[in-house]
């Protein structure tokens, strides 16, 4: 197991050359108890050196778990932190998650999000409706991600 690798002196920007992480739906069902809820967890594996775009979870509760390797986080105007196995943290509806990368170039890393979100959400968009990437990144991240398609 890797050691706990140290915050960079400058936040990353992101960049979309970066590879994006895999995600995997675990579980999703309607919460009875909360009519018009529905709790949604996701395995995201990010590749060494992976990254996400700065978003949003579509007005959800979320709660992280990493279950390897290390990840910078940033939410808002807080601090950057990593965060490594075992280690959990939390957004809360409307926040915007900035900095959401793998911490290495070598070794994958994986987190489970949990999330509590409106059912019309999780119905209208399935699991991509729970990620809305910032505007000002969007036309660079779908270039980025029809070119890759093209080369599959």
């Amino acid at each position: 197991m890797s050691s706990r690798p140290q915050l960079p002196t400058a936040e990353p920007s992101y960049d979309p050359n970066r590879p994006f992480p895999d995600i995997l739906l675990l579980y999703s069902h309607s919460i009875p108890n909360f009519p018009g809820k529905t709790i949604v967890a996701l395995q995201v594996t990010f590749p060494p050196n992976g990254s996400t775009p700065p978003h949003t979870h579509a007005g959800a509760f979320v709660s992280v778990n990493v279950v390897s390797g290390y990840v910078f986080n940033k939410m808002n105007d807080n601090p950057m932190e990593v965060f490594g196995p075992g280690e959990s943290f939390k957004e809360h509806p409307g926040c915007r998650h900035r900095i959401s990368d793998n911490a290495s170039t070598t070794e994958p890393a994986r987190i489970v999000a949990t999330m509590i979100v409106d059912t019309k959400v999780v119905d209208d968009g399935g699991i991509q409706g729970l990620v809305i990437i910032d505007e000002e990144y969007r036309e660079m991240v779908e270039a980025k991600q029809k070119e890759a398609g093209m080369k599959s």
